[in-house]
């Protein structure tokens, strides 16, 4: 199986696949190729995992010395795979390339290009209802992804399962670049605050969350001792508190419709003192965590967050743990609070 993530966490993609009894068997930029998993961890495990934005199952290596070789040799493969496929809609037929080598994406999009040539003459129809982007959402999905490891070599999977994680549009009133991973944080989680709904977003300078949230209609508590910028400062729908985050409690029978937070600090105290009483006291519907693992061992933080007694799995079932695209040392959890306040 291949596994496709953040450049530079290739450790932690690997580390987490060993955990499922995955072992490694290469690696580059941005990818770990691991052992195929049986069927209960290629539909289960692997449609969860945190570093890996994409899984492709059943890689099939292929080699040439050109452009040309390597898109008749992909032809070759599709061709194989497709003998019994109805192609009926738009179909995602994905060209990545690994990274740190230069020139490497450029040999990945002249393949591709050449590949889609030699399809249109063959199967034009199939060919005009390709689409080069990779599928939004999340779970299991089927097209051609191509993952090119070096210049000569590709590894070609007829599946992908997506993990939710995607590259978000930025915003010039957006207060902080923080303000991408709440907006990729809905896509993983498949809702965004609606019109009416209240927010507290706890640690919230400069305010790119609180915006977010606010652009779609919500009104936001935003608890920080420091200033709110952009698109924030002085919005009608906000209402900015200069106070501790850890501080902070409703008052009797207040429930929000979603609580945010993402405060630079250890993150065992952000779950014992913040994450820990909002989902167990059900104060909130719906939350957006990150959890800042920088200096802690990344996976031992996982597995505490994931264990079975864990606050998020006795009160917040489905809870989905993701480095998210726009994460640096840190990963996000999104989920829902199930029970009243």
């Amino acid at each position: 199986m291949l596994l496709r993530g953040q450049p530079g966490f290739e450790d932690l993609i690997a580390g987490e696949a060993r955990a499922l009894g995955l072992g490694e068997v290469a690696r580059g930029g941005g990818w770990v190729e691991v052992a195929e998993p049986g069927p209960d961890v290629a539909t289960g495990g692997a449609a969860d995992l945190c570093f890996a934005h994409s899984a492709h199952p059943g890689p099939v290596e292929v080699t040439g010395d050109s452009v040309n070789a390597l898109a008749a040799r992909l032809l070759e493969v599709f061709l194989a795979g497709s003998r019994d496929e109805r192609f009926e809609a738009a179909w995602p037929c994905v060209f990545t390339a690994a990274a740190g080598l230069d020139g490497l994406g450029r040999r990945a999009d002249a393949v591709a290009s050449a590949f889609g040539e030699l399809l249109k003459k063959r199967m034009g129809r199939v060919a005009r209802l390709a689409s080069p982007d990779m599928p939004r959402g999340l779970g299991p999905v089927r097209g051609l992804f191509v993952h090119f490891t070096d210049f000569k070599r590709a590894l070609v999977s007829r599946a992908a399962i997506l993990g939710g994680q995607r590259r978000m549009a930025d915003d010039p009133l957006a207060p902080s670049r923080s303000y991408l991973k709440v907006e990729e944080a809905y896509a993983v989680l498949g809702r965004e605050p609606a019109p009416g709904e209240l927010v507290v977003d706890l640690g919230a300078a400069p305010g790119g969350w609180s915006y977010s949230a606010a652009k779609r209609g919500a009104r936001v508590l935003a608890l920080d001792n420091g200033p709110l910028k952009g698109g924030a400062l002085d919005h009608p729908l906000i209402e900015h508190r200069r106070a501790d985050a850890y501080g902070h409690r409703p008052g009797p029978g207040e429930r929000a419709d979603w609580m945010f937070c993402d405060l630079v600090d250890d993150p065992h105290e952000v779950l014992r003192r913040i994450v820990t009483p909002w989902i167990e006291n059900a104060w909130c519907c719906r939350f957006v965590v990150i959890l800042k693992f920088g200096r802690v061992d990344p996976l031992a933080l996982l597995r505490e967050v994931r264990a079975p007694g864990s606050v998020f799995a006795r009160r917040a079932p489905g809870t989905r743990v993701r480095h998210l695209y726009h994460d640096r040392e840190e990963f996000t959890l999104v989920g829902e609070v199930g029970g009243e306040a």
